[in-house]
């Protein structure tokens, strides 16, 4: 098992286990809010899969944040590599379009002179999923995110989550390692 920590967190990786993540945008702002920008972090996602081998078994997208629940396999990469390899090439791809465009978002997620951030700093919610009761509610509260803030009618109508793949319907952009 390793662990690492900050500030107070701790982070504990253990094989085979189920981790239950969630980051935001930078100050919460809704940085989603264009479906071409969800769509390229579903793009980024199921690269970001296909490269370092973790188990996917349920996203959601939202307008200001992102929910995952991976299984990481910890002989080849740990959560903290996974997120750095989906989140860091992400912005970096939305920033450069912003900044060539000169969207007037920029001045809400600049930092510094010619600094700017997509994610909100820290390692955001990191939860360890111990049984199969656990895993069942976080991924029923995973697809019903888009249904309680009232996104859509049903969770398969919702397009950027892992829900459709669940219904059987299995169309969406990023393939899904069922649970």
């Amino acid at each position: 098992m390793h662990r690492s920590s900050y500030k107070t967190r701790r982070r504990f990786e253990i094989a085979n286990q189920p981790r239950f993540l969630t980051f935001s945008c930078y100050k919460r702002l809704p940085l989603f809010g264009n479906d071409a920008i969800k769509d390229a972090f579903a793009t980024r996602l199921e690269v970001s899969r296909g490269r370092l081998g973790f188990r996917l078994c349920a996203w959601v997208v939202m307008p200001e944040h992102v929910h995952l629940i991976i299984v990481p396999n910890l002989t080849e990469v740990s959560t903290p590599q996974i997120l750095s390899a989906i989140k860091r090439p992400f912005a970096e791809l939305v920033l450069r379009r912003w900044k060539q465009l000169r969207a007037p978002i920029l001045k809400n997620v600049r930092v510094a002179t010619d600094r700017y951030r997509f994610w909100q700093a820290g390692g955001g919610y990191d939860r360890n999923i111990r049984d199969e009761g656990e895993m069942l509610r976080k991924l029923e509260y995973i697809h019903a995110n888009p249904v309680n803030r009232g996104l859509v009618d049903q969770p398969v109508d919702w397009q950027w989550s892992s829900a459709r793949w669940y219904a059987g319907l299995c169309d969406g952009p990023v393939e899904v390692d069922r649970w």
